[in-house]
C-alpha cells in the first residue's frame, strides 16, 4: 500500500518551489514600493508611468496585494507540501488577471511582455501545485 503523502518529490519539484517563492518576493517588494511610494519605485519609472499608476482605481492596488502576497503564502505552502497551496494560487491568479487585464484593457501596461509573463507565470505555478498534488508530492 502506498501513502502519497510520503511520495519524495523530484529536485526539480523544490527548485521550482524555490523560484516561485523569490518570484512571489520580488511581487511584493514591488508592491511596498507602489504602496509606499518609495524613492527606488519612483525612479524606476517616467513621470507618465507614475501619474498613470496614481490614477488606477484603487482595486487595481488591492488585486495587485492580494496577487503577490497570496502567492508567497502559496510558494511557502507548496514548499511545506501542503495542498491548500493550489488554492492560494488560484486566488494568486485571479488577482493577476485582474491587475493585468485592466492593464491591458486600458493601455497602462509598462510592458506588454511583462504583463504577459506575469500571467504565465502565475497560470504555470497553479499548474505545478496541481501537478505535485497528482503525483502525491503535496497533500
Amino acid at each position: 500500500m502506498t501513502n502519497t503523502s510520503t511520495n519524495k518529490p523530484p529536485i526539480w519539484f523544490w527548485i521550482i518551489s524555490v523560484i516561485a517563492l523569490i518570484w512571489n518576493s520580488l511581487g511584493v517588494d514591488g508592491y511596498i514600493g507602489q504602496a509606499y511610494n518609495t524613492e527606488r519605485y519612483r525612479s524606476s519609472f517616467t513621470p507618465e508611468q507614475l501619474e498613470i499608476a496614481a490614477n488606477a482605481p484603487s482595486w487595481t492596488m488591492g488585486a495587485f496585494a492580494i496577487a503577490v502576497f497570496t502567492g508567497v503564502l502559496a510558494a511557502i505552502f507548496l514548499l511545506l507540501r501542503k495542498k491548500i497551496a493550489t488554492t492560494f494560487w488560484m486566488i494568486s491568479l485571479i488577482a493577476v488577471v485582474l491587475q493585468m487585464g485592466y492593464a491591458l484593457i486600458t493601455g497602462e501596461a509598462a510592458s506588454i511582455a511583462m504583463v504577459i509573463m506575469i500571467v504565465v507565470f502565475a497560470f504555470a505555478f497553479l499548474w505545478f501545485s496541481r501537478l505535485s498534488t497528482s503525483k502525491g508530492w503535496i497533500s
